[in-house]
């Protein structure tokens, strides 16, 4: 296990993209905020509501702009150049120890072609699943680091967190604490909504 794989083209990882005061205002700033308790992790959205048992996102389901906290934060993934074009739509799901999130592509109808995801709190393995013959590379997410999917990382492989409450890296037991992801993404709106 390592930071990255270069198996998984497409995939970049940064470590430590936020440092600890960062981190720590970000998730002070989350946590004054409302949360939906809809699936069996919390989480909250921003932009745009995506509809999990549909999985879709359209404009009917728009909320509105990003809130400053987060517009300056997507501003700052824009410009340092991760994100090719304007976010505007933000998950924030909250993983306790034991929690995951099931191997998935993010919507491809839903969404453009690059997908940012920021980490908080606690570390924890991300298990990526290429399609084609379900080859696994695993990926150490250490607080404050920044994940983009992109290219084949976005569409030719899965992504999933285990749930379970310890990882093993290197041999080293990894117990979990709680964590926070922030993903942006850009929505594709249909002609229609337009």
């Amino acid at each position: 296990m390592h930071l990255g794989d270069s198996s998984v083209p497409g995939l970049l990882l940064v470590p430590a993209y936020l440092g600890e005061d960062e981190q720590a205002g970000l998730c002070a700033t989350v946590d004054r905020l409302p949360w939906r308790k809809d699936l069996k992790r919390r989480v909250q959205h921003y932009g745009y509501r995506y509809d999990y048992k549909r999985r879709t996102v359209d404009a009917a389901m728009r909320l509105g702009p990003l809130p400053d906290w987060s517009r300056a934060l997507a501003d700052q993934l824009r410009g340092d150049g991760y994100a090719p074009r304007e976010l505007d739509q933000l998950i924030v799901n909250e993983y306790l120890p034991g929690q995951g999130i099931s191997p998935h592509v993010d919507c491809v109808p839903c969404f453009t072609d690059t997908v940012l995801s920021l980490s908080l709190g606690s570390t924890c393995v991300l298990t990526m699943t290429r399609l084609s013959d379900g080859h696994e590379a695993d990926i150490l997410l250490e607080p404050g680091a920044l994940l983009v999917l992109s290219g084949a990382a976005r569409y030719e492989w899965k992504h999933g967190i285990a749930p379970r409450k310890t990882d093993r890296v290197d041999g080293i037991s990894l117990p979990r604490g709680r964590r926070l992801s922030l993903t942006f993404r850009s929505v594709i709106e249909s002609p229609s909504a337009q």
